[in-house]
């Protein structure tokens, strides 16, 4: 069976080969190296995502009434760009936070419990960035 297989192989390799240069002009000598470093090689340079329209830190850990620090900044930014929180963005998640935070899990149809985890990150962080924002 494996010799099968090896000759299957050995013959399908330079019929691919063969049809690869077809690529090019029916003038054109092109080497088969030649076709897999075009194919390899973009054209245009393509965009990865949407600049963050928020750039406290890239950190995404829990956050809950009383945490502080970079990451708060960047849900607080987040939210007032999602939904028009209108939040300071002074770092510290208090009660207004907790509010806002409240409102736009209600809006965006995920669990509402004033905290921000794994899911309200990402769709902090897609609303926040999706042209059109605020949304609610």
């Amino acid at each position: 069976m494996r010799r099968v297989l090896t000759a299957v192989a050995a013959l399908a390799l330079p019929i691919s080969l063969a049809a690869a240069p077809a690529v090019a002009s029916a003038t054109d000598t092109v080497e088969p190296a030649q076709v897999v470093e075009k194919l390899n090689r973009p054209t245009a340079l393509v965009a990865q995502g949407p600049d963050d329209i928020c750039d406290f830190t890239d950190s995404r850990p829990s956050l809950s009434l009383g945490s502080s620090g970079a990451a708060v900044r960047q849900a607080q930014c987040y939210l007032n760009q999602a939904v028009g929180a209108g939040l300071d963005e002074d770092g510290d998640f208090g009660r207004v936070t907790q509010s806002a935070t409240r409102a736009f899990q209600q809006c965006a149809g995920i669990v509402v419990d004033g905290r921000i985890g794994a899911q309200t990150w990402s769709f902090l962080s897609f609303w926040a960035n999706a042209p059109g924002a605020p949304f609610c």
